[in-house]
């Protein structure tokens, strides 16, 4: 046989073993499993060739972002109409499916369901890894699995113990008073003004994670925190299409300018990390927040001694991802848990007063300190309220990979579990008929008698993998508050538009504007 038949031949049988696959997995594969679930007695749309209902939900997420909506907490219909569909279609004992492309995603809205996906330590249900785009923004602690995942969680867990948060309060004091500073002076004229407080809390939240964590300034990270918001930007891009396997090395503009993203990113926080390792070489700087915390497990994974069989440490690949996680979840959440509170606190002023008199009769006009933010009470009940109807991540998924037994049902490899944070915390079956109504008075005697112990309070996912840093969160956020409002009163400005909108996060589409006035 010449060489030429021979390569002919072995390109025919790629070809053909290419070809079988594709229609294995856009076709075969998605009938076989729609065949399954409906077996179980579940209700979802009918799988289409090859997209499923991604352009449906493209369609009725742009539709949706058209215009905003009038100023009341009902924002689901808005935030996730095509979740907000399929249960108004198909939803029938809180459960519900749709199709991502070839894949079929059980959505899930029941507790006890809820809470054995959170909870389990299976490796049957994990997270999923079918975007490999999502590796350019962040991946560290969050997305890993197994020993791995916990080896990360054990080493990162000491830098978000109370002791340690306690010794960040100098570096949130700071950050607040350069806010309350440029505040001060944008209503030194007049008295007030008005502003869209999301970027002031970007800011602000960018300096405290940069500070707090990696014992830098916001200068000093703030092209990382750009370079990184652009780069959720495209993640979202690709989260509303179908991936298909090999497009990542495709040539393309929007791939080239991940690629970019990626390496400039990983550049100035290895130049980052250098400049925080000769600064404690020179006692010049902190070695108990993160930063310090992962150089001191890398070095222990570079020391000859160390048996690396045992993944006992962290490589610089590791410290690096782990930065960038901080840097982008550190930043989101709390800017965000801000920016919403601001907005709800100007929608019932009631409650921005009674937020405010407590805060005098905690501190008068003297600055926060950490035992005083743990006796805000009505503070704490305002901001999960606000977590409640604007929750940071309005969805959390997994994947089966292997057949699992969820509830009373069996489920096949190759489903996709939806968990609607944000239809959950929205439920008048599992809240009551006020759901939709900002009353934070249901969190007065704790968070478990608001749940009645039911999983359905989960602005910071559950079980072993809740978010490691909602106790540093929560302190930032009482104290950025707590400051606003000893100095401020504030009102909703005539050009706020009410459009919450979902980019990776809940964000306010157009802005936060809000109107400042001077106590």
């Amino acid at each position: 046989m010449s060489l030429a038949l021979t390569l002919c031949l072995a390109a025919t049988a790629a070809i053909a073993w290419g070809l079988w696959r594709a229609v294995e997995w856009l076709w075969i594969l998605p009938r076989r499993l729609e065949r399954a679930l409906r077996s179980l007695g579940l209700q979802g749309n009918h799988y289409r060739f090859p997209y499923g209902d991604i352009k449906d939900d493209a369609r009725l997420s742009l539709e949706a972002r058209k215009k905003p909506i009038p100023l009341s907490h009902r924002i689901t219909a808005r935030v996730v109409p095509n979740l907000h569909r399929a249960f108004d279609i198909n939803g029938s004992n809180k459960l519900a499916f749709s199709w991502f492309g070839p894949y079929p995603r059980l959505i899930i809205m029941d507790p006890e369901m809820v809470k054995e996906i959170l909870n389990t330590k299976s490796g049957n249900i994990q997270k999923s890894r079918i975007n490999p785009f999502a590796k350019f923004l962040a991946s560290g602690v969050a997305t890993y699995e197994g020993e791995k995942w916990a080896n990360h969680r054990r080493i990162i867990n000491p830098a978000f113990h109370v002791e340690k948060l306690k010794c960040m309060m100098p570096a949130f004091t700071i950050c607040c008073d350069e806010l309350i500073t440029r505040w001060e002076n944008q209503t030194s004229v007049t008295g007030s003004c008005e502003l869209d407080v999301w970027p002031e809390f970007v800011t602000f939240t960018g300096d405290v994670i940069s500070r707090a964590a990696f014992g830098s300034s916001y200068k000093q990270g703030q092209r990382i925190f750009e370079l990184q918001f652009e780069q959720g930007e495209l993640l979202m891009q690709t989260i509303r299409s179908l991936y298909f396997p090999g497009f990542r090395f495709l040539p393309t503009k929007k791939n080239r300018r991940r690629n970019e993203i990626h390496r400039e990113v990983i550049a100035l926080i290895k130049g980052m990390i250098k400049q925080k390792e000769e600064a404690i070489r020179k006692g010049e700087a902190r070695t108990d927040d993160l930063l310090g915390l992962l150089l001191e497990y890398s070095q222990r994974h570079s020391n000859e001694d160390v048996d690396h069989s045992k993944n006992v440490g962290l490589t610089t690949e590791d410290v690096i991802e782990e930065c960038k996680l901080f840097y982008f979840a550190g930043q989101e959440t709390t800017s965000i848990l801000l920016t919403w509170t601001m907005v709800v606190l100007s929608m019932h002023p009631d409650w921005q007063e009674r937020a405010r008199d407590e805060i005098f009769e905690v501190f008068g006009q003297n600055k926060p300190d950490f035992d005083g933010l743990s006796r805000l009470k009505v503070v704490t009940m305002i901001l999960y309220e606000v977590l409640r109807l604007y929750p940071p991540g309005p969805f959390i998924t997994r994947q089966i990979y292997q057949e699992s037994k969820l509830g009373d049902f069996i489920l096949p490899a190759g489903v996709q579990l939806l968990i609607p944070i944000i239809l959950i915390h929205h439920s008048k079956e599992l809240w009551g008929e006020d759901a939709e109504e900002f009353n934070p008075e249901r969190f007065a005697a704790g968070l478990a008698k608001a749940t009645k112990n039911q999983l359905v309070f989960l602005p910071f996912g559950w079980g072993p993998r809740i978010c490691l840093g909602q106790s540093f969160s929560l302190v930032e956020a009482k104290m950025g508050l707590a400051r606003i409002l000893q100095r401020f009163k504030f009102e909703l400005s005539p050009s706020y538009a009410h459009a919450p909108s979902m980019v990776l996060t809940l964000r306010p589409q157009f802005g936060a504007q809000i109107i400042l006035h001077r106590l």
